[in-house]
C-alpha cells in the first residue's frame, strides 16, 4: 500500500510540475538561463533543467544568434576537465536531467552577437519520444552575468 501511495503522489507531483512550467511533449523546462560571454568571444552556454513524463530523448537545440548549438558533458577525472559533444540525452520518465556549469550543457558556437547579462536568448529544443515522434518547443533564457 505504501508503495502504491509514493507512486500515485510521484504522478501527482510530476503532472502539477508539468502544468505550471513550459511543456510541450510531456517535457517540463526548468531553471533556464544563459551565461554572459567575455568581449570578444565567440562562444556561450546556456543550461536548464529537464524533467520528462516518459522516457524520451533530447536530440537538438538550435538559435537564431548561433551557427550551431552542441549538446556537452563536462567531467573531471584526475584533475583534467574533459569536455565532449554528445549526439544526444536521454531522458528518464520523472527524473530531472540538470543542464548545468561543470555537467551537461549546451555550448553556442559562432555567436552571431554577444550574450549580455539581462537580456534573453531564444533556443528551439527538439525532443523525440519513445514511440519516435519529434515535437519542438520553444523556449527563452535570461541571460545572467559569469560567476
Amino acid at each position: 500500500m505504501t508503495r502504491l501511495i509514493k507512486l500515485v503522489t510521484g504522478v501527482i507531483a510530476l503532472t502539477l510540475l508539468l502544468t505550471a512550467c513550459e511543456v510541450n511533449n510531456r517535457v517540463a523546462i526548468m531553471d533556464s538561463w544563459a551565461r554572459a560571454n567575455a568581449p570578444g568571444q565567440s562562444v556561450g552556454a546556456a543550461y536548464m533543467t529537464f524533467i520528462s513524463a516518459d522516457d524520451s530523448t533530447f536530440i537538438r537545440a538550435e538559435t537564431p544568434i548561433a551557427s550551431s548549438v552542441e549538446i556537452h558533458s563536462m567531467t573531471m577525472n584526475d584533475g583534467v576537465m574533459k569536455m565532449r559533444m554528445l549526439p544526444e540525452l536521454p531522458l528518464k520518465a520523472g527524473v530531472a536531467e540538470k543542464l548545468a556549469p561543470g555537467g551537461f550543457h549546451l555550448m553556442l558556437f559562432d555567436l552571431k552577437k554577444p550574450l549580455i547579462a539581462g537580456e534573453q536568448l531564444d533556443l528551439t529544443l527538439t525532443f523525440r519520444d519513445a514511440t519516435g515522434k519529434v515535437t519542438q518547443q520553444k523556449v527563452t533564457l535570461t541571460i545572467k552575468e559569469a560567476n
